[in-house]
C-alpha cells in the first residue's frame, strides 16, 4: 500500500473525505500514477495534484477511479459533488486565475504527459504562505488573551479555538443545541424531528442537526452511536459501519444516499 503523504491543514473536509476515498481506491487498484494516465486520459502530474488535495478532480476522472477500482461510482460521485461545492466556495474567495488550476482541467492529449503548470503552483504558494500567516496571527491573539486574562488563559484559548468569531453575547458551550430523538414513520420511512436530508454526506468530525438525526435513526434500529449530542464521533463511526454491514453496503463509516435510505427504512 502506498505511503501518502498529509494533505493540507486548510483542505476542506468534505474535499479531505474525497481526496482520502480515492487514495483507498487507488491503493486497491494497484495502479501507479502512469498507468492511472494511461488508462483514464489524465496525466500522471494531474493524478498527482487530485490524490494531493491540491487540485479538484473532474466528475470523469472520479468516475473511472471508481471502475478502475472496483468501487461503487455512486458513493464517489456524491462524494465529489459535496467536495466541488466547497471548492467552488473557496475559489470564489480567491484570484480568478487560480478558479482555473483544477477546475477547467480536462483530459490531455497524451495520456501520461506530466506538463507543469507554474502559473498555478505560484498561486498555491502564494495562498499557503498567507494561511501561514493567518495562524500566526491567531496564535499571537491567543497568547494576548492569555496575558490579559491572568490566569484564565486556558479558557480564553478554548473558546478562540472553538470559534474563533465568538461575538459577545454569543451562547456559551453549555447552551449547545440539545437535540432529542422524536421517531415518526412518514410515508414509509423513519424520521427524527431533526432533519429530512436524505442526500447529506456526513462522516467522523461533522456536526449539526443531520449527525443527531443518524445518530435518532441508529438508536431506532437497535444500534449504538453513542450520546445524541449531534457529533460524528467514533462511537458515532462504528454504530454506522454496524448498519452497513446489516444492509449489505459498503462499510466505510461515512453517511451517503445509500445509508439514509437504511437508516430511514
Amino acid at each position: 500500500m502506498s505511503r501518502w503523504k498529509g494533505l493540507p491543514g486548510e483542505l476542506d473536509p468534505s474535499v479531505r473525505q474525497l481526496v482520502v476515498r480515492l487514495r483507498r481506491v487507488k491503493d486497491h487498484s494497484g495502479l501507479s500514477l502512469r498507468q492511472l494516465a494511461a488508462k483514464t486520459g489524465y496525466s500522471a502530474s494531474s493524478w498527482e495534484r487530485y490524490l494531493a488535495g491540491r487540485s479538484l478532480p473532474p466528475r470523469e476522472a472520479v468516475e473511472a477511479m471508481a471502475r478502475l477500482g472496483g468501487d461503487d461510482p455512486t458513493r464517489l460521485l456524491a462524494l465529489h459533488e459535496v467536495a466541488t461545492e466547497a471548492w467552488g466556495k473557496r475559489a470564489d474567495q480567491s484570484d480568478p486565475a487560480d478558479r482555473a488550476d483544477g477546475q477547467g482541467e480536462t483530459a490531455v492529449t497524451e495520456p501520461g504527459t506530466d506538463a507543469p503548470r507554474p502559473h498555478g503552483r505560484a498561486l498555491r504558494i502564494t495562498l499557503i504562505a498567507g494561511s501561514v500567516a493567518l495562524v500566526l496571527a491567531v496564535a499571537a491573539t491567543v497568547l494576548l488573551a492569555v496575558r490579559l486574562t491572568d490566569g484564565e488563559g486556558t479558557a480564553v484559548a478554548a473558546g478562540l479555538s472553538a470559534s474563533a468569531t465568538t461575538a459577545p453575547g454569543s451562547p456559551e458551550e453549555s447552551e449547545r443545541p440539545r437535540y432529542t430523538c422524536r421517531a415518526d414513520r412518514i410515508d414509509g420511512r423513519w424520521y427524527a424531528g431533526n432533519s429530512r436530508t436524505m442526500k447529506a454526506v456526513l462522516a467522523e468530525g461533522h456536526a449539526g442537526p443531520e449527525v443527531a438525526e443518524a445518530q435518532c435513526l441508529l438508536r431506532e434500529a437497535g444500534l449504538s452511536p453513542g450520546a445524541v449530542d449531534g457529533i460524528f464521533g467514533p462511537h458515532t463511526e462504528r454504530a454506522v459501519r454496524d448498519l452497513q454491514k446489516r444492509a449489505h453496503l459498503v462499510a466505510d463509516g461515512i453517511i451517503g444516499p445509500h445509508t439514509w435510505k437504511a437508516l430511514r427504512e
